[in-house]
Order: C-alpha cells, then sequence, then structure tokens
C-alpha cells in the first residue's frame, strides 16, 4: 500500500464516520479554550474540565485573568499537573494578551508562539479549532498513533509529524485529522497496549500488517 492510499483510506473512512470530531476540552470563547490548552498539557481533558468552571467563574475574561497573579489562580488549577508553572503562564497569558494584542486571541501561529505557555502545539490548536485554519497540532497521541498507521515515516520529533502530515492531507480535512488522530490515539490505538481487535481502520494500518501478535489477536476473535 502506498502512502498515498493509506492517506485517502484513513480520510475517507473518519470522513464518514466521524465527519464532525471535536476538541473533548470545554469552552465558549477562545479565551476560555487557549486557557484549557495549556491546562491540558501533559493532564487529561477530563480533569482539565473539572477545574475550569471555577476558574472560568472567578476569571471570566482575559481582562480579568491579566489583574491575578500565579498565587491568586493557583488554588484553582493546583489538582492539576505543574500548576505553579502554569499558573505563571496563564498570569503571562493574560497580560501579554491584553497589552500585545488589544485582548484579543490572534490566529497568526508566529503571534501565538509570543505568548508565555504557548507553543507550536498549543498555536496550532488554537488556530485550528478557533479560527479552522488548516494547521494541524501535534501532541503524543498524534505523534504515536500517525506512526503506527504509517501516515508517517522515521518523523523523529512533533515538527516532522506535522510537515508529514499536512503534505497530503487536504487542507479543508487537517483541522478534523487531528481530532480524529486525537481520538483514536485516547481510546483505540493506546500507547501500552492498542486495541486492534476494536480498530475499525487496521485494514490500513501499517502496525497491524507488520505486528504479528496484532494480527493473530485480531483472526483469534
Amino acid at each position: 500500500m502506498t502512502k498515498e492510499e493509506r492517506f485517502k483510506l484513513f480520510i475517507d473512512y473518519f470522513s464518514k464516520h466521524q465527519p464532525n470530531a471535536q476538541t473533548e476540552l470545554h469552552y465558549s470563547t477562545p479565551y476560555e479554550l487557549l486557557v484549557a490548552v495549556i491546562l491540558s498539557a501533559q493532564c487529561t481533558d477530563k480533569r482539565v474540565n473539572t477545574i475550569t468552571p471555577a476558574l472560568f467563574n472567578t476569571f471570566p475574561s482575559v481582562e480579568h485573568l491579566a489583574t491575578a497573579k500565579a498565587e491568586d489562580i493557583f488554588p484553582y488549577i493546583k489538582s492539576i499537573s505543574y500548576p505553579n508553572n502554569k499558573a505563571k503562564s496563564l498570569a503571562g497569558m493574560a497580560q501579554t494578551v491584553v497589552n500585545n494584542f488589544k485582548s484579543e486571541i490572534p490566529s497568526d501561529i508566529d503571534e501565538l508562539q509570543t505568548i508565555p505557555g504557548v507553543g507550536r502545539k498549543t498555536a496550532n490548536v488554537i488556530a485550528s479549532v478557533i479560527y479552522n485554519k488548516p494547521t494541524m497540532a501535534v501532541d503524543t497521541h498524534v505523534f504515536r498513533v500517525s506512526a503506527r498507521i504509517g501516515l508517517t515515516t522515521h518523523a523523529k520529533n512533533p515538527l516532522q509529524t506535522e510537515k508529514q502530515l499536512v503534505k497530503y492531507i487536504p487542507e479543508d480535512k487537517i483541522p478534523l485529522a487531528h481530532h480524529w488522530l486525537i481520538l483514536h490515539g485516547r481510546y483505540v490505538c493506546i500507547a501500552r497496549k492498542p486495541k486492534c481487535m476494536e480498530c475499525k481502520i487496521n485494514f490500513l494500518c501499517k502496525y497491524y500488517a507488520t505486528n504479528p501478535s496484532a494480527n493473530k489477536a485480531i483472526q483469534a476473535s
């Protein structure tokens, strides 16, 4: 199977079965999504969703958050990973957005990356989810799943993965494909023990085709 054929099968399957895939983070404004994505680093979306209601109730806008210090934010996020660093990032993020971008979350990838707590992955998420730009955010799920399936080859870092994916995925599908890969990695193609017996795309998966244990498990089911 050629790479082009594998991408086509991947896109065709998920376009039919998950045409409206979206982030599992809860938000109602660009500001809320940016906060949630910053908090989600090395933390589950489920956990983030449990703490953001109280945080957003106290700081309902980026202007409100910009008046807070890290120690004011910390109590609301202390139960997630790296709360001290994330509290500092959120305070710096809000001040930068208010002072440098007139309280509007920018859509430009480079501008987004000037904001504290925002790396390329987070910038791509905001550009894709909020502004529907053809940007591919690569987290651990996207990195792992795209390599296992065979969509990427010898990608050594997230940027290489990103470049390989956007090369073969039509621009209008890139925002969706980001969610397809994340959700598939979160619930089916999990890190330690992928659920090959439950996987609906094993017919196009390079891992399934070349991994005897996965192949035999499916055949025996």
